[in-house]
């Protein structure tokens, strides 16, 4: 069995149902299918998922992943800090703004890794990202601290 591309995935020909799923559905698949059905609340998991997912996505540069982050209503990512080696970016109207507060618990971590995957490819540096910041801890949005390597 091969391996699908983005292009692959956006052949949709549900002719009843079109082409969106709820916002509930996406948060049931990762808040209680990975979060909590698998080990270590599926962080390993949603890292290599992410990561996968970034490498493919179809941008060539910084500004495409942030705009293919809003076509794809992941979220609203900018830029709040940046040098030669770290970014920060905030992440407005995330998937799991909303949802009540539960402090200590950070769960974009998949997010994170997709950005992860596509800059690291992007950049053709190494990249490692943190989330720092999350709705669900409280925060005024989530936010992410990347760490990047030559």
């Amino acid at each position: 069995m091969g391996n699908f591309t983005f292009q692959d995935l956006k052949n949709i020909k549900r002719t009843e149902l079109g082409n969106m799923v709820p916002l509930e559905l996406f948060r049931a698949i990762r808040l209680i299918g990975m979060n909590e059905g698998l080990p270590l609340g599926g962080k390993n998991t949603t890292a290599a998922i992410g990561r996968k997912i970034g490498e493919s996505l179809p941008a060539q540069t910084v500004e495409e992943l942030f705009e293919l982050f809003i076509q794809l209503k992941i979220g609203i990512p900018v830029i709040v800090q940046q040098d030669d080696h770290t970014m920060r970016i905030a992440v407005e109207d995330c998937f799991c703004e909303g949802l009540p507060v539960q402090e200590g618990k950070f769960v974009c971590d998949m997010e994170g890794a997709i950005m992860e995957g596509a800059l690291k490819r992007i950049m053709n540096r190494n990249v490692f990202i943190k989330e720092v910041k999350c709705n669900v801890n409280g925060d005024e949005h989530c936010e992410y601290e990347l760490r990047l390597f030559h």
